[in-house]
């Protein structure tokens, strides 16, 4: 058998009904986001700017642009390991520090670290508003923050679980196998959902004043 018919034979098919199924069901959730977008600009609207602007000014946008600027980089070292996914390279080739060495688990472990710094990093600046007395039951505006936020803290959350089954499964697994490769590939579609969802997230909560 020819090399170029090994490689035909295991390239990854795309879209097959394990992957069409996830874009289903994201578009669904997009809805649900999409809700909490109406209500956010709703509320908005009732209490009036000068009210919002006030408790807008407590936010730490440095922060919070800092740990954007994480999460949308983590979708870049997801793709990554989703290339190597796609290559059936499921870990390193070489040393740890030859970064273009690296399989689909050192990339998928390095997303889930900056992903979990994320995660950490809007504990973080919980406690933070709630010692600055923004709570749930503050005000208004304190509740859609954390309803909005805390909502896709939680989807964020699930794509680090996610991420976890997918290191152990490969990590055990005797063989890397087309079907763990379309698995990865699919979380990889969930991850850059959450992603996009934050961008806009921040761009209102934070940057629209």
């Amino acid at each position: 058998m020819s090399s170029a018919t090994v490689a035909a034979h295991h390239k990854i098919t795309r879209p097959n009904a394990v992957a069409v199924g996830t874009i289903v069901w994201l578009s669904s959730e997009l809805m649900f986001f999409a809700a909490l977008f109406a209500i956010y600009f709703t509320i908005r609207g009732v209490q009036g700017p000068a009210i919002w602007s006030d408790s807008h000014q407590i936010l730490n946008i440095e922060f919070a642009a800092l740990n954007t600027t994480i999460l949308v980089l983590s979708s870049v070292t997801c793709q990554f390991g989703v290339f190597a996914a796609e290559r059936f390279q499921n870990h390193k080739s070489g040393k740890m520090y030859e970064i273009n060495k690296w399989g689909m688990r050192e990339w998928f472990v390095l997303t889930f670290l900056m992903g979990a710094f994320f995660v950490a990093g809007q504990i973080y600046e919980y406690a933070s508003l709630v010692h600055e007395g923004l709570t749930l039951s503050s005000v208004a505006y304190g509740s859609i923050f954390y309803v909005a936020t805390g909502f896709h803290g939680l989807h964020v959350t699930g794509g680090l679980i996610a991420f976890l089954i997918v290191i152990v499964r490969v990590a055990k697994a005797r063989r890397f196998t087309s079907g763990q490769a379309t698995t990865a590939i699919v979380v990889s579609y969930y991850w850059h959902f959450v992603d996009v969802v934050w961008i806009a997230l921040f761009s209102a909560i934070y940057l629209i004043k």
